[in-house]
């Protein structure tokens, strides 16, 4: 099975200091829900590990989480694309659970559900702690230059940052050189 796991904020929709508190409030990234399409067309499964603390600070409830997922969901739908799953820490930062990136729960999880071992998934993010999570249980580290991340264009990466991580523009790109590497493996 082809898995691919990728952020939400940052990633697929715009990022905000306030954070996303509502379905008006998520705002796809230019491209990101086509790529996300182009990665499902090539067979593919996209799942999401996401930190959502807004649940755990008290700004949103799950309810209005499902809303912008539904909202994700219904646009994705829209230009042909899929989402397998989404995971979701609900936690704040200061109450050191065991799946808020970047620690590895989100993706332990992961490789539970689907039944396999994530060494060689790829996973994309904005941020390192998005890439560290993923690398812990064997991921490929993947960072896009939207959300946090643009703040590394036209930068090397600080060492913060897994080794081996590749940086594309942003999602499209990412989508564009994981479709080209698997035609060329034949």
């Amino acid at each position: 099975m082809k898995l691919v796991i990728l952020d939400r904020d940052g990633t697929i929709n715009e990022d905000r200091s306030d954070y996303v508190k509502s379905p008006e409030e998520w705002i796809p990234l230019p491209g990101a829900l086509e790529a996300i399409a182009r990665l499902s067309h090539a067979g593919w499964h996209v799942v999401v590990a996401s930190n959502q603390s807004g649940l755990g600070r008290g700004l949103f409830d799950v309810s209005t989480l499902n809303a912008m997922h539904a909202k994700m969901y219904r646009l994705l739908a829209a230009v042909g694309g899929r989402l397998d799953a989404i995971f979701y820490c609900p936690h704040a930062p200061d109450e050191a659970c065991h799946c808020r990136k970047p620690e590895p729960g989100l993706f332990e999880q992961i490789g539970e559900r689907y039944g396999f071992d994530l060494k060689g998934v790829p996973t994309v993010g904005d941020k390192a702690r998005d890439l560290l999570a993923g690398v812990a249980v064997g991921c490929e580290p993947h960072l896009v230059l939207t959300g946090k991340g643009a703040a590394y264009r036209g930068r090397r990466l600080p060492h913060t940052f897994p080794k081996k991580t590749l940086a594309h523009v942003d999602l499209g790109a990412f989508a564009d050189f994981l479709i080209a590497r698997e035609v060329a493996k034949g």
